[in-house]
Formats: structure tokens, sequence, C-alpha cells
């Protein structure tokens, strides 16, 4: 498998152990509608929460949060749409991210940013 997706499938797994041991209930994993795909959604405190996680092993590039991009935060709210018509939400929702970040020693820090972003149109 290319290092690339193990390390994103790592930090998948981590996020989701965050989030449960904060009193998640995980809905859906790898959640994809179109082009989008949501990694976790969530809910907690009748609020359904759209998770986008992000792990890098280094930030020469930026930190991880920085890649969620405009045209990322569009794909996620078009998938939300969907799935909250599917799932005929009537509450709240949030778009979080989790960020992390793996040293050379293999450790890592993990930055859960609740209400991240809001997509714009």
């Amino acid at each position: 498998m290319a290092q690339h997706l193990e390390l994103g499938r790592r930090g998948e797994a981590l996020a989701k152990a965050h989030l449960e041991a904060a009193g998640y209930e995980i809905l859906d994993e790898n959640w994809t509608f179109g082009k989008a795909e949501v990694d976790l959604i969530a809910y907690k405190d009748r609020v359904i929460i759209f998770t986008e996680v992000k792990t890098r092993t280094g930030s020469g590039f930026g930190e991880p949060q920085d890649f969620v991009d405009d045209r990322k935060q569009r794909l996620l709210a078009t998938a939300a749409d969907e799935y909250i018509y599917l799932m005929n939400h009537q509450g709240e929702i949030r778009f979080d991210i989790i960020a992390i970040q793996f040293t050379r020693q293999n450790t890592y820090t993990l930055n859960h940013i609740e209400d991240a972003f809001w997509p714009q149109g």
C-alpha cells in the first residue's frame, strides 16, 4: 500500500478513537457522495459533525489543517447536504478538522478544531 494512504488510515483511526473517547458517536466513516468523501461523520449533543482528518509527517508545507482548502470545503458541504437530506436531520451541523502530525520518532500531536469552517456558496 502506498505510504501516504497508510499514513491517512492511521490518522483516521486515531481521529476516530479520539472522537469516541470524547463521547461522540461515529455514524459513518469514509462516506462518499459524488466526488466528495467525508472521513468521519459523528454525532454528539444532537449535532451532526462532518469531520475532515488531515495527517502529515512534517510542517514544511504548512500545518495539516491548511490543506482543507475552499474547494474541499465546498465538496464537504455538498456531501453534508445530501447526508442531512438522507438522514432527515432537522438539527444543527458543524464542520470539524482533526489535524494529526507525526514526528520522526513516530509520536504525534492531534489537534481537534471544532467548528473549523463554514463552507461558502
